[in-house]
């Protein structure tokens, strides 16, 4: 094939639901979304905007967690890696086989 390897792009999509969700965010967005269902169906039908918006932000933010990005799986796994990343070590200590090697 003259050098040129086919490599498939998202192989992991396979493994996911409807090639987009894991479980977990299924979980989140059907959680978010019960949830804003009741407070909608809990308080009157003639509210405020702003009240209106409050009672839609848990289905909002679920949806702005589990949307997929590029190079990433969704928002949620992205803010993860940034957290990981500014909370995680920032020095780090060489335990290599030759550490005794040092003076």
């Amino acid at each position: 094939m003259n050098n040129n390897y086919l490599i498939p792009a998202n192989s992991k999509k396979s493994m996911l639901i409807l090639g987009f969700f894991t479980p977990m965010d299924l979980v989140i967005f059907a959680t978010g979304c019960s949830f804003t269902l009741i407070l909608l169906l809990a308080f009157s039908a003639n509210m405020e905007l702003g009240t209106m918006i409050l009672f839609l932000s848990p289905a909002l933010i679920a949806t702005f967690l589990v949307m997929p990005v590029p190079n990433y799986h969704n928002v949620l796994q992205l803010i993860t890696n940034i957290v990981t990343f500014l909370m995680g070590r920032k020095r780090f200590y060489w335990k290599g086989w030759c550490v005794k090697d040092e003076k």
